[in-house]
């Protein structure tokens, strides 16, 4: 452990009072990460998919649960997660499941149906489903998970090293002596904890971290070389659906080659297109503050159904020359990727994730060929085992 990490429960002495020191990193809790957090955003089970979206944009979030009244529904992956009288204990509400923007594309796009009747169909009719009826069209949304607030941080780690994204924390609990990640949860009022507010807590600790923010990536084993792409010449409606059955919450766009023949309806295996090409354009994404996630949801729905036939990269050039609504925080340019290289310092990758307020760091080499990405997933995970690593 280095010097400058407390150890647990000292105190000192002046004055003749012992005044307790800070507490350390391991020994904070989930309840630190949520005591500034708002009230959760949720939508009821018979909001329509516009009113949703509308939820999404109106609140900046990529995700939000869906409320339903108790005692009708089984909810996503089993779990039965209520909110409850914080006096009686009653019942008020289930929350049924989580929906994420790429349920939302999943929906639009389909996987089966025929390009010709999604590109002449009602768009309009499909935004007027109701929420609930697209739960789990994405692997994410098939299960919702609680977080005690007595939850550890090391345990949240845990949890989230594992590729969960999200989970629901519950605020008076009336569950007794359970900590760590639940599927049956009884409470007055929850919070959301996600994957980001995790890394900036973690940034927010820096100093008891220094001994790994302060080493490349490439040694931490934080940098996956597994990426798959999709081209410049593939349909929007394409690379939802490569997006949905992939379970993948970004994909970047890679300049296609002319001598080369290739599938503009299918995924890319990154190791091959190295070899074509490499030179990545943008990234394609739902989550973060990545270009497609913002222009869909700014996207006028006409407009969204014309362009499901559309290149993807025509479809965010048009996109960009819309005016857009100050209040909605959305850029009218092109977001340039975050990348770093495998030599770059951890520090400088969180403090690009936490300042740009993005989900995955792509990795380039010294010529700006990709080589990889960097999630928040493997930088949670990274930084855990490090912890665990290191003397109490």
């Amino acid at each position: 452990m280095q010097a400058t990490k407390m150890e647990e429960k000292t105190t000192e002495v002046r004055g003749g009072a012992s005044i307790p020191q800070p507490q350390r990193l391991r020994d904070k809790k989930v309840k630190d990460l949520i005591h500034e957090k708002k009230r959760l955003v949720e939508v009821p089970y018979t909001a329509s998919l516009a009113d949703t979206m509308n939820a999404l944009l109106a609140n900046r979030v990529v995700a939000v649960p869906v409320a339903a009244p108790p005692g009708h529904w089984i909810g996503a992956g089993g779990s039965m997660i209520l909110e409850s009288d914080k006096q009686t204990g009653a019942a008020r509400k289930h929350y049924i499941g989580m929906v994420t923007m790429l349920d939302v594309l999943a929906h639009i796009a389909g996987n089966d149906a025929d390009p010709a009747e999604v590109e002449g169909g009602d768009l309009d009719k499909k935004m007027q489903v109701s929420v609930s009826s697209i739960i789990g069209h994405c692997l994410e949304s098939l299960s919702l998970w609680t977080l005690n607030s007595n939850t550890s941080i090391l345990d949240c780690m845990e949890v989230f090293s594992k590729g969960i994204h999200r989970a629901l924390v519950p605020v008076d609990s009336h569950m007794e002596n359970i900590s760590g990640v639940e599927l049956v949860e009884s409470a007055s009022s929850y919070r959301m904890v996600t994957q980001m507010d995790l890394l900036k807590f973690l940034n927010a600790h820096e100093h008891e971290l220094r001994g790994i923010l302060a080493r490349p990536v490439r040694e931490l084993g934080a940098v996956s070389d597994i990426v798959f792409g999709v081209t410049d010449k593939t349909k929007v409606i394409d690379a939802i659906r490569c997006m949905n059955r992939a379970s993948l919450n970004a994909v970047p766009i890679v300049e296609s080659t002319e001598d080369i023949e290739e599938d503009h309806g299918q995924l890319i295996n990154w190791a091959v297109t190295l070899i074509k090409s490499g030179d990545v354009l943008i990234s394609f994404s739902e989550g973060g503050r990545d270009i497609f996630r913002h222009r869909l949801r700014g996207c006028p729905i006409p407009l969204l159904q014309s362009c499901l036939q559309q290149n993807v990269m025509d479809f965010i050039h048009k996109l960009c020359g819309i005016a857009l609504h100050e209040a909605s925080g959305l850029r009218n340019s092109t977001k340039e990727l975050i990348t770093c290289h495998p030599e770059s310092l951890l520090r400088e990758v969180v403090d690009k994730v936490v300042k740009n307020h993005v989900h995955r760091v792509w990795v380039v080499n010294e010529s700006g060929l990709l080589v990889g990405l960097i999630s928040l997933t493997d930088i949670i995970r990274a930084a855990r085992a490090w912890m665990l690593s290191e003397p109490a």
